[in-house]
């Protein structure tokens, strides 16, 4: 059974920037005294702020979401709340100015070919993939398929992915976990519906394949099949299981929501006989 998801921060702009500022300070487990440290303030104006006895300056806003990791998105509510106008644009993908990002990311993944390799936003919902992914959706159905698409809901889904996923419990975990760590950092309706959606998903009663021990090879420890370095993905294909680890990559000090909240996911393969598969699949030597 899942845990329920995690309760969103409160953000209310109506009541200025200083409770924001101090949930942010408590989730980070900073106190007043260091974060005015960090941000060259005094610990006494930090408290006027998070009381709103002080109303911080903009660049004020900005260094103290610096130095408190605040994601680019809730950044713009903390300046809001404060009373200054967004400090970072929110521009579409499809927009013009997007033009080179967008063919870059594509260039990216189609040169990681044959291993699969995506790029997906905020909600996980797939912005590009190639053609590693496309082969390892072969017999997903179509209505699975209709954009947007997205990787969690595919990956879970009992007419997904799912069934042929053969360390299920183990992945889903992971995915529920990471769609929880999302949730502790902003305020998204639009995650915690897909967490729910996904987390109802009938559970198998067991995998084929155990979860992996403390060492990931199993509950018998080493010598299994499964990496000990990373949590495989361990998925059936064609006749065969292909096993894949994961690695997720975003951008350096983004300037704009858009692209602060784009992620890059590929995947590896975890043994030299899904590495030749694949690229026998993609023609590769």
């Amino acid at each position: 059974m899942s845990p329920a998801s995690p309760p969103l921060p409160t953000a209310r702009t109506d009541a200025g920037a200083g409770p924001l500022l101090r949930a942010w300070r408590e989730r980070r487990g900073v106190s007043q005294l260091d974060l005015a440290l960090r941000a060259g303030s005094s610990a006494r104006h930090i408290s006027f702020v998070e009381t709103g006895r002080a109303r911080p300056s903009a660049e004020m806003v900005l260094r103290l979401a610096e130095h408190l990791d605040v994601p680019v998105r809730e950044r713009n509510e903390l300046f809001l709340a404060a009373g200054y106008a967004p400090h970072y644009p929110q521009t579409p993908l499809d927009d013009p100015a997007m033009d080179t990002l967008r063919e870059g990311l594509e260039h990216l993944i189609r040169g990681y070919e044959p291993y699969p390799a995506l790029v997906v936003d905020a909600v996980h919902d797939v912005v590009a993939a190639n053609r590693g992914v496309e082969m390892l959706l072969e017999g997903v159905p179509d209505t699975l398929l209709t954009p947007p698409l997205n990787v969690v809901r595919l990956s879970l889904h009992p007419q997904g992915l799912a069934p042929r996923i053969r360390n299920l419990r183990a992945w889903r975990d992971h995915l529920l976990a990471q769609l929880t760590r999302q949730l502790a950092l902003q305020r998204s309706e639009a995650v915690r519906r897909l967490y729910e959606e996904v987390a109802a998903y009938p559970v198998p009663d067991g995998d084929t394949e155990p979860d992996p021990g403390p060492d990931g090879a199993g509950p018998g420890g080493s010598g299994g099949h499964l990496p000990g370095f990373a949590l495989p993905l361990r998925l059936a294909h064609d006749g065969r299981v292909l096993s894949f680890v994961s690695s997720i990559a975003t951008f350096n000090t983004p300037m704009d929501v858009t692209v602060a909240e784009l992620a890059v996911e590929t995947f590896l393969p975890a043994d030299p006989a899904t590495a030749a598969y694949l690229r026998t699949r993609g023609g590769g030597a």
